[in-house]
């Protein structure tokens, strides 16, 4: 009996102490969930709309960006015209924008508005033209093109600077934007300042006055889908979506005389000597400098200086943060030119003065 009662007593202890050693173990794994509990608390979803120009390296920043951060951000390509009127409107927490926003602009949003320079690019002329595969544009050729004054592709001044080059009897099909944008703007700034007649024409800015007859796409993807489907015709694309859509582009001749090929290299050459000032806003019209590409400009995202959600304000100065490290690394693999390094500092710098409050 003895001996039964002493069996008992040890079961009691040894299921208080396998007791003790559950509840502990549940108390650890409770503090180790805690941080990964916390994270999943506070993701945040952050929404933003704007140029297309920047739309395939936006895809891999925001998508790799999420990852990393347990964050989301939803991106609608709906050109630089519409995301700057959104961010005026209040309806997203950031828009993006390849031509930067006016002073009359900044004004109208109350929370006020931070330009974040995120990288460089081309803008190229694709072109499909049965039978060509190469071809070349002088200055005042390829803006005569787009002001309605060469009609033809075996037109004298064409055929000129393509000596052996079969150019077709057809008429030039010019594709171009329908919607506002900023690939419009630094388009139509270096054709500007080209040529008198465009300049005084059609025009520099997010909406030009195209001649009539023009084929129009929404957004780059558009553009370059128009100039696919449609023989003799020619659009301005930036450079990754005349790569994704494997078509042949003209060399264009800049302000040296050269015919450089479009790349990063040629783009870099073409925003190398550009300054960025203390607000960010700079605009690229006929780049100087031997191998510059002619057409090249910046494109910004438009980030709120006041967030009334401190977890958004807190997200978005964590994303650019992110943006001017290791986005910067990501951006030359896509062919964007990425900030110069002095620059970087400085963007994260008036990033951090982002606030949250009404």
């Amino acid at each position: 009996m003895a001996l039964k009662l002493r069996n008992a007593s040890r079961t009691s202890v040894a299921k208080r102490a396998a007791g003790r050693i559950l509840l502990s173990s549940m108390t650890a794994v409770a503090v180790t969930l805690t941080p990964v509990l916390t994270s999943i608390a506070q993701a945040v979803t952050l929404n933003g709309a704007g140029a297309t120009f920047p739309q395939p390296l936006f895809q891999r920043w925001f998508a790799q960006w999420g990852r990393e951060s347990n964050n989301r951000v939803n991106y609608q390509g709906i050109g630089s015209g519409g995301g700057v009127n959104q961010v005026i409107a209040g309806t997203v927490d950031f828009g993006a924008s390849d031509r930067a926003m006016t002073d009359a602009e900044i004004q109208r949003v109350p929370r006020g508005v931070l330009l974040v320079p995120a990288a460089g690019g081309g803008v190229v002329l694709a072109y499909n033209i049965p039978g060509v595969n190469s071809l070349r544009l002088p200055r005042a050729v390829y803006s005569d093109i787009f002001s309605g004054r060469i009609t033809r592709w075996n037109d004298q001044r064409i055929a000129a600077a393509n000596s052996g080059v079969n150019l077709p009897n057809q008429p030039i099909r010019t594709v171009v934007r329908a919607d506002s944008s900023g690939t419009s703007f630094i388009f139509s700034n270096n054709l500007a300042a080209v040529n008198p007649y465009f300049r005084g024409r059609v025009g520099a800015s997010q909406s030009p006055r195209w001649i009539q007859g023009t084929i129009r796409g929404q957004g780059n993807p558009g553009v370059a889908a128009n100039v696919r489907r449609t023989p003799y015709s020619i659009g301005y694309v930036e450079y990754a979506f005349a790569r994704q859509n494997n078509l042949p582009v003209a060399l264009l001749q800049n302000k040296a005389g050269q015919y450089p090929t479009p790349g990063l290299d040629t783009f870099e050459n073409g925003l190398d000597g550009v300054q960025m000032p203390a607000n960010f806003r700079v605009f690229v019209s006929d780049p100087d400098g031997n191998g510059s590409y002619p057409i090249v400009g910046y494109t910004w995202m438009l980030v709120y200086r006041r967030y009334p959600d401190a977890a958004k304000a807190n997200a978005v100065k964590a994303l650019i943060r992110w943006a001017m490290n290791d986005g910067q690394r990501i951006a030359p693999q896509l062919q964007y030119v990425p900030l110069p390094t002095s620059v970087r500092p400085r963007v994260i710098q008036a990033a951090d003065g982002i606030s949250a409050g009404n």
